[in-house]
Formats: structure tokens, C-alpha cells, sequence
């Protein structure tokens, strides 16, 4: 339960974890009620985030709230002037200047809630995540359940065989994991050396 804080001085919130595990029906959730609390509130998202809705933030459960898409965090200070909460989702596809602009926004008094992967697919820090977790006054780590065992998940296995740190999907590329079955991904070279020692004995 967040304290009650006087106006005029801001913080920043960050919702992390896996892939579905519920960070942006947090987010959607924390923002409806700023909406209803008569605050003026901001939502955004970067632009290579397409995959359910064009100007909405949509969670895997369907919840959604109207949205405006960025192309940089730089834009999100631009556009946030007026407002008192700023809402950001899918953190992890923007660069490092996430950081500054969300602690430039909160000296300035604002709320600023983000949400994103803690994680990438191979099981490691997924910036700017772990950077805006040293400067947050308020961190909530959402956890899924693992589709192998039903043990909590903390990890996103990605189920097709490519390299690109960024590739948007759902349910359709990734699946949640606990740590005893996360399979994280092998460099091609120890792949190869495994399968002929294999072969070998």
C-alpha cells in the first residue's frame, strides 16, 4: 500500500517480471484509478509494440486503456508536461534514456508507473529494467505460472530458435517458465559440440 504523499513531489513505480504474468493489467489497473481520481494521466508505448492494438495498452487478458505510441522516452517527457501520473508499458524496448527521462519526470512531481521484462529470453537482465529498479521508490515483481510443472514462473522461454534479443510475440513465441524448466537457449558452437559428443560415446 503505497503512503499518502503531498503533492507536487513524485516518485517512479516499476511493475516486473515475466511474460504473463500480469504487469501490464497492473499497470492498466493503477492507471484506471489516477483516471478516476480525476487526475491527468499519460499513457504510453513504444511503437514496435503492435501486437494486439495500435493505440491502446492491451493486456494478455484483454483489459486495455487508450494509449499514445512513441518512437523515443525522449518524446514521453515532451508529452507529459500537463499530466500528474505517466504510465509507461513494454520498458524494456526503450533505450537507456528511459532512466533519465522517468527520474526527470518524477523531480518534476509527477507518478511515474513503468512496466516491463525483467528478464530477455535467455534468462538475463533485460535493460533498461534493472537501471530503473536502483532509482524506484516502489517495486512490485508479478510472477506467472509455469506452463510445464504449475509452479510459479519467473522466466519467458522462447519456443522458436532465433537470436534477436527483441522479437514482439505472444503465446504464439513465448510460454512462462519456472526456473527448473526454463531452457535457456545454447550459442549454436556449444550446441554442436554437445550433439558430436554425443554422437561420439
Amino acid at each position: 500500500m503505497l503512503p499518502i504523499i503531498h503533492r507536487n513531489v513524485g516518485w517512479i513505480e516499476v511493475i516486473c517480471g515475466c511474460m504473463f504474468s500480469g504487469k501490464t493489467e497492473e499497470l492498466i489497473r493503477r492507471l484506471r484509478r489516477a483516471i478516476i481520481a480525476r487526475q491527468k494521466v499519460a499513457i504510453f508505448k513504444p511503437r514496435i509494440d503492435n501486437r494486439y492494438s495500435e493505440n491502446h495498452l492491451v493486456s494478455h487478458s484483454e483489459l486495455k486503456i487508450p494509449s499514445q505510441v512513441v518512437d523515443s522516452a525522449q518524446q514521453i517527457l515532451e508529452l507529459s508536461l500537463e499530466s500528474h501520473v505517466v504510465g509507461i508499458d513494454e520498458a524494456q524496448f526503450f533505450d537507456q534514456d528511459l532512466v533519465e527521462v522517468s527520474k526527470k519526470l518524477a523531480n518534476m512531481g509527477k507518478r511515474v508507473i513503468i512496466a516491463g521484462l525483467d528478464m530477455d529470453y535467455r534468462g538475463e537482465p533485460f535493460e533498461p529494467i534493472p537501471q530503473l529498479l536502483a532509482v524506484a521508490e516502489y517495486i512490485t515483481k508479478t510472477s506467472a505460472i509455469c506452463v510445464i510443472c504449475g509452479n510459479p514462473a519467473h522466466f519467458t522461454q522462447r519456443k522458436i530458435k532465433k537470436e534477436d534479443r527483441v522479437i514482439v510475440g505472444a503465446a504464439d513465441i513465448y510460454e512462462a517458465r519456472c526456473r527448473n524448466c526454463f531452457e535457456p537457449p545454447q550459442p549454436e558452437s556449444t550446441a554442436e559440440t554437445t550433439s558430436q559428443s554425443q554422437q561420439n560415446s
